[in-house]
This record gives C-alpha cells, sequence and structure tokens, in this order.
C-alpha cells in the first residue's frame, strides 16, 4: 500500500475549505468533505495511479493527476512517486478560478 502524505499547503487549504463549509453549509456539508478525502486517501493506498493525469498540469517536472470533489466543483491535485511508494497530496484546487491560478500555485 502507498503512503500518503499531505503537503502543508494541502492542510491548509483543507482545514479552511472544511472550516467554511461547516459555517456557510453547516457540519453534513463538512462531513461530506471529510468522507470524500477519507474515501480518496483509501483508493489512492491501493491504486494510486488510477486518477487521471491533470492536463493544466503538463510539461511539469513530476506527473500531477486530478480526482474531482464536492459534484466536480473542487480537484485534489496529488503526484505520485513511485520510488518510495508515496503519493503526495499537493493542492486543493476550486475548479472555478481561473486555470492559470492553479499553474502558478504547482511549482
Amino acid at each position: 500500500m502507498a503512503k500518503i502524505v499531505w503537503t502543508e499547503e494541502f492542510q491548509e487549504q483543507l482545514d479552511s475549505y472544511i472550516g467554511n463549509a461547516s459555517k456557510e453549509f453547516g457540519r453534513s456539508t463538512a462531513h461530506r468533505w471529510a468522507e470524500q478525502i477519507a474515501a480518496i486517501e483509501h483508493r489512492l493506498e491501493l491504486f494510486p495511479t488510477s486518477y487521471s493525469p491533470e492536463y493544466l498540469l503538463r510539461g511539469k517536472d513530476v506527473l500531477y493527476r486530478a480526482c474531482q470533489l464536492m459534484h466536480r466543483r473542487f480537484k485534489l491535485i496529488y503526484y505520485y512517486d513511485e520510488t518510495d511508494d508515496t503519493v503526495h497530496l499537493v493542492d486543493i484546487w476550486d475548479t472555478r478560478m481561473n486555470p492559470k491560478a492553479l499553474i502558478k500555485r504547482i511549482k
């Protein structure tokens, strides 16, 4: 099974989105966020390359992949390091944002 590593930026974004969801839409929405993240993590542990490459991030040094969550309004961005069997969760992107913002955020 692959190891899952959250970057600090990913953790901060997730906390922010869950906190905002709880305030604006209630605990059930925040709980749904947590459930979806947990399900994605479980899938990535078993099948780290099962999601499609992120088209917007092609040409980067590593192959970034994305999976959709919260009714396709957000994308979880990650990459898989085969050498140490680790999935790095790097970003949560609000798909309503300008795509250039995602490209600039991913280094």
